[in-house]
């Protein structure tokens, strides 16, 4: 006779309480390390089944396409449909900073450069422009052009711990690498097409990542079905030699040869595995010895062989992530946890869906966005995720829900028919917005930063306080109050437990 559900739910919840009452204890007699217990606490699945949405930040006048933390994780950055770049503090909901990007047409990715105190911001875009502003004490912030892609320029990414070195793709398929030393860009290569797709001028890049484990190895992915590995080691900058052929190629056999396939994002684990988020298929997480080897011939060769259908199962090959749908934008991809525990991606159907690594199981799916989800973007310390789509504002999810929610179960996908483009049209010269949400850059309204925020690098007080007075309707406010104040302090005690963690770690990190 089996026990029943309610039975078993209730043995599983009691035990996973007395697991973290025991915790404490062995953490304050010494018997279990303080590390420890801070990455045992934000990888819980409690934490993650009590996510909730936590505040909305609104600000931008179209779509939100990028969200990323500077270093410490106190500063989020977002980039917009409208051009603008916007500093957040997160946990208040207020705007540290607002200014034009320079760009004209949509971001598509904006990052704030580590070790120079939140000062230093990089992005790309739809133009192809790669800029960097620089935040003065004093004065107007002039972001300076650095370089430039032929079409839209999708991702950026930072060196590991470099406030200088970053590289860029885009859909021109070129590779570049820029010093903010110099402020040159090195044109790395152009990534080229597999031989028997010679009908294929370049491979449109829409994602670039950097091994944290080792900065010289970088993957870039696009529009086929590889994602290729290189090392800047073997690029020789006094041009004595070409560059750009892959180190290693990484994809699921049995998607081999198939020519209607892209990729739309890619991120590392800090072990230093690769998860791969395919256009109109699945999310594939390989372990850095799955690569297929570094000649395509040979690859092409053996993609026939008898086991090129053992992968679907997860088994021999990369472990499979089911249930979402990435089919209308370029989303991306990413870990959540101190120890990359979960796998995260947004969905065409406006939802946020969260598996657990290491059984690929599905934990939580929430409601995100009224049309697409393509940002997901986990803080650097504690368990808290910022995500961003087609609406115009960026939500903060925290594990501050009363109740923990159920796995998800029947997942319903509901999908309507939307006009957006995911690899280009190169017989389109058309310069209308690539993610627009009825988003109209009106020149006329003259519209800076003096018209909604200051361009000062502090909190907009005043405005805040308005927005309380607003909000309260004349009662409930303090109460309101009191438990945001709670909550803050509680996600402050948290950030500085496991940054001081963090830092414990580094001084301890070798690479290989």
């Amino acid at each position: 006779m089996f026990p029943s559900t309610s039975r078993m739910t209730k043995k599983r919840d009691r035990a996973s309480i007395d697991t973290a009452v025991v915790d404490i204890c062995r953490r304050e007699v010494g018997r279990l390390s303080t590390r420890k217990f801070v990455n045992r606490l934000a990888a819980s699945e409690d934490l993650v089944l009590r996510l909730d949405l936590s505040r909305k930040l609104e600000k931008h006048r179209g779509c939100v396409n990028t969200v990323s933390f500077s270093e410490n994780g106190d500063i989020l950055v977002s980039g917009s449909d409208d051009r603008r770049v916007i500093l957040w503090d997160w946990q208040t909901g207020n705007v540290k900073l607002s200014f034009h990007s320079g760009h004209n047409n949509n971001i598509l990715q904006a990052n704030i450069m580590p070790g120079t105190d939140d000062r230093s911001i990089v992005t790309c875009a739809a133009d192809g422009q790669v800029r960097h502003a620089m935040i003065p004490e004093n004065g107007e912030i002039e972001p300076k052009l650095l370089g430039k892609h032929q079409g839209r320029a999708h991702k950026l990414a930072n060196e590991p711990g470099s406030p200088h070195i970053f590289y860029t793709c885009g859909e021109d398929g070129l590779v570049q690498h820029f010093d903010l030393r110099s402020g040159d860009a090195t044109e790395l290569f152009t990534c080229q097409p597999i031989p028997d797709r010679s009908f294929v001028g370049v491979v449109n890049l829409n994602t670039i990542a950097i091994d944290p484990r080792n900065p010289n190895l970088f993957a870039i992915a696009g529009s086929d079905e590889y994602t290729r590995l290189y090392d800047i080691r073997k690029y020789k900058w006094d041009g004595s030699t070409p560059f750009g052929k892959p180190t290693d190629y990484f994809c699921p056999r049995h998607l081999i040869n198939d020519e209607n396939l892209g990729i739309t994002g890619i991120a590392y684990s800090d072990q230093s595995e690769l998860v791969v988020s395919y256009c109109d298929d699945f999310i594939y997480l390989f372990s850095k010895d799955m690569g297929l080897g570094g000649d395509i011939n040979v690859i092409l060769d053996s993609s026939n062989s008898s086991d090129s259908e053992m992968e679907s199962d997860g088994k021999d090959g990369p472990r499979v992530f089911k249930g979402h749908r990435n089919c209308v934008t370029v989303k991306g991809v990413g870990f959540f946890g101190p120890k990359c525990e979960y796998v995260v991606s947004g969905s065409d159907c406006g939802r946020m869906f969260i598996w657990r690594k290491s059984d690929m199981v599905l934990v939580r799916v929430l409601e995100a966005d009224k049309q697409v989800v393509n940002c997901i973007e986990s803080h650097p310390y504690i368990s808290m995720l910022a995500s961003s789509g087609i609406e115009r504002d960026i939500k903060i999810w925290t594990p501050t829900a009363a109740e923990k929610a159920n796995f998800p179960t029947n997942v319903e996908k509901v999908f309507e028919s939307r006009r957006f483009r995911f690899f280009p049209d190169f017989a389109d010269e058309s310069d209308d917005e690539y993610y627009s949400n009825d988003y109209v850059d009106d020149s006329s309204s003259n519209y800076s930063d003096s018209d909604d925020v200051d361009d000062d690098y502090e909190d907009d007080d005043d405005e805040d306080e308005d927005d309380d007075e607003d909000d309260d309707g004349g009662g409930g406010g303090d109460e309101d109050e009191e438990v945001s104040t709670q909550m803050n302090t509680g996600i402050r005690l948290m950030i500085l437990a496991m940054r001081n963690n963090n830092e414990v770690e580094a001084e301890e990190q070798v690479d290989v």
